[in-house]
């Protein structure tokens, strides 16, 4: 006969957190996994709580236990494996269960001697009880499976560092990922910890001490308990202490391993393999707020598929986050991690290539998407990739739109990682290729920002063809926020560089820049004088391109003027060129000024016609400051013509796309339309 347990109930529940907050949906969502009490069909339910080290997995589930208890009348279990542990020895399963079977009131000498008959004795003892077994701190899904009851009635929480992917598809666990706090979550554990009487004294430092520990329970507990232990420490000083280590995790050290953030880190470290730990210190390189399974690729000069392999690794083991499908992203602390251990682990010459691989990475697939997106644009001339450095080509405008969109933030974030890591040739040259884009989606303030970084760059290292385009890249973002004076001012010194260096084709650019900044300004008579020096300069060289966007500018000069004969034939002769090279971009600006020439001689339908078909030509290379432009002008005409209601509906489309791209012509919408709405502010 099978032995018999004692009917002791064994509660091996470890005490709730006193200070346990928060989690509300998380709770809610287990809770309700849950069967209930009328439900005896019901299959044994499996909840695995997983995340990264420090998020508050074993608190979380120690706080539901308790709080179900009640519900599984014959005990509780609890075990941990030692999955990821300061003493580094994982608790084989075989060892939990005779434990359990100990718990259970089993006397040692009827335990079989076989483990696999100790593993169905288990099963049997919890047959048709009501049990909640707590699988604590578990390595993989292989850890836990022998501890799987065979019973319904039993609940089974398991917290993990991994995934578990293989539990959850084979035996139906319910996955539930922990991240960090909600901030309001995360206050509640300094207040718990704290008392509400020193947070409220100095809200600002609780504010940045939550930042600081980017709202990771552990990190928030390791730095209460030092508030805690000296109360006369002021929070400010405690924050102060977070910010001025901010680079390294001194501030976290407690003193006890299984406290200590570093430490803790380290035990998932050091379960990876050898090459997912290698991927992950060189992510610690990456300055962006994610990465791309082919930027990873890049940075570790590895095949894409090899790299896909290492992210799952690294996602399932918590180390990463995929965000959304290919990209991946790494909590704060995490990040501090990864740099302590490729700055410690890795030579500083290999360092040094990660990040030239991964900026030139950035920078040829930059150029692979300008080539569509500015197609008769010279080119910014460019060094070839260097090994293991595999750009990604596009095959259509919207695909290179699209991911320069997406990778947009990492973008900016690899212009101003070349500058301050001495590479100031991939600055300047990837801000530059940055141009087309930028303008296309009117990401103005980026497009200064990476231009100025640029240029503080090429200055510093006394690179003068960098500077001359980067002071021009420059003067192009400053003309669309209409700070006008600096841009003549830039384009004036690019000019004197572009001479000095004997850069005519430069020179013939930021002559006709001028012209434009100078049209944008009001200033038609110097746009005029600039549009025809460049109109000359770029017909003696042949340069086509260059020579249809003067002649635009001529003719809206020439329109603003009220010179309307002059402004047609200045625009027919530039349209008659963008079409002959298929230059949609530009054409869409000079079929929108045909029909403001067309509106103001009052040949409405004419203008109709240019403006429809100028918001074709906008919307094929996805320019949205042009299409909010036409739209606008297209409502004018709708209401000077008496058609309030479509006129409102033009311009109800113009706001729309300028809110979307935070265009500063979007408040000017807004008064419009205002006015529409009100007879009185309208006359």
């Amino acid at each position: 006969a099978a032995p018999t347990a004692s009917v002791n109930r064994p509660a091996q529940l470890p005490a709730d957190l006193a200070t346990f907050s928060g989690r509300r949906t998380e709770l809610a969502d287990v809770r309700d996994l849950l069967p209930k009490d009328s439900d005896d069909s019901q299959k044994m339910t499996i909840s695995v709580v997983t995340g990264m080290a420090g998020v508050g997995k074993t608190t979380l589930a120690v706080h539901l236990a308790h709080e179900v208890a009640d519900r599984f009348p014959d005990g509780q279990l609890f075990i941990n494996l030692r999955g990821f542990d300061a003493t580094g020895s994982v608790m084989a399963p075989e060892e939990a269960i005779r434990i359990f079977l100990d718990a259970l009131g089993v006397p040692p000498q009827r335990i079989p001697a076989q483990p696999e008959a100790q593993a169905l004795l288990y099963r049997t003892l919890l047959a048709r009880r009501r049990m909640l077994i707590l699988l604590d701190n578990a390595r993989d899904a292989e850890h836990v499976r022998p501890l799987l009851p065979g019973s319904a009635s039993c609940l089974v929480i398991v917290t993990s560092r991994n995934q578990l992917t293989s539990l959850i598809a084979g035996e139906g666990a319910r996955p539930l990922t922990l991240h960090q706090l909600t901030h309001a979550d995360a206050h509640d554990v300094l207040r718990l910890r704290l008392g509400t009487k020193r947070l409220t004294a100095q809200p600002v430092a609780a504010d940045e001490i939550v930042a600081l520990c980017a709202r990771l329970p552990l990190a928030l507990a390791v730095v209460a308990a030092r508030a805690a232990i000296n109360p006369g420490f002021p929070l400010s000083a405690i924050a102060d202490e977070l910010y001025d280590s901010q680079g390294s995790l001194d501030a976290f050290e407690s003193g006890d391993l299984n406290t200590d953030l570093r430490t803790v880190f380290s035990w998932s470290y050091d379960a990876l393999s050898a090459p997912a730990s290698r991927l992950f210190r060189l992510l610690g390189l990456h300055t962006g707020p994610d990465v791309s399974a082919p930027g990873a690729a890049a940075l570790a000069a590895l095949p894409l598929r090899e790299t896909r392999a290492l992210l799952t690794e690294l996602s399932q083991a918590h180390l990463l986050i995929e965000r959304l499908p290919g990209r991946y992203t790494v909590h704060d602390l995490l990040r501090v991690y990864a740099r302590e251990r490729v700055t410690t682990d890795e030579p500083s010459t290999e360092q040094d290539r990660a990040v030239e691989r991964l900026l030139s990475w950035y920078l040829h697939t930059v150029d692979s998407a300008y080539l569509l997106l500015a197609p008769h644009r010279r080119r910014i001339r460019l060094d070839p990739a260097p090994r293991g450095s595999r750009p990604l080509s596009f095959t259509t405008h919207d695909q290179a739109l699209q991911w320069c969109e997406i990778e947009r933030p990492n973008l900016v974030a690899a212009v101003h990682q070349a500058a301050t890591s001495g590479r100031a040739d991939i600055a300047w040259r990837l801000a530059a290729t940055l141009w087309g884009f930028f303008y296309l989606r009117n990401h103005l303030h980026d497009w200064l920002d990476t231009s100025r970084t640029a240029l503080a760059a090429a200055r510093a290292a006394n690179d003068r063809q960098g500077e001359a385009q980067s002071l021009g890249d420059a003067a192009g973002a400053l003309t669309q926020l209409r700070r006008f004076d600096e841009s003549i001012e830039h384009y004036r010194q690019e000019m004197d560089i572009r001479r000095e260096l004997g850069d005519t084709y430069g020179r013939m650019h930021a002559v006709a820049n001028l012209g434009n900044v100078h049209l944008n300004s009001g200033r038609l008579d110097k746009a005029v004088e600039y549009s025809r020096r460049g109109l000359v300069m770029f017909q003696l060289s042949g340069y086509s391109w260059g020579e249809a966007i003067v002649l635009a500018n001529l003719g809206d000069a020439y329109q603003r003027l009220g010179r309307f004969d002059e402004a047609k034939d200045s625009l027919e002769k530039s349209l008659t060129v963008l079409r002959t090279v298929g230059n949609r971009w530009v054409e869409g600006v000079v079929l929108d000024t045909l029909g403001t020439v067309d509106q103001r001689l009052e040949r409405y339908d004419e203008a109709v016609e240019h403006y429809g078909q100028a918001l074709e030509a906008h919307r094929d290379v996805a320019n949205a400051w042009g299409e909010g432009y036409t739209l606008s002008n297209l409502g004018e005409l709708q209401l000077a013509t008496g058609d309030a209601e479509s006129a409102r509906d033009s311009w109800q489309q113009a706001l729309a796309v300028w809110t979307k791209f935070d265009h500063p012509d979007a408040e000017n919408m807004k008064d419009k339309l205002s006015r529409l709405d009100d007879p009185e502010r309208a006359a």
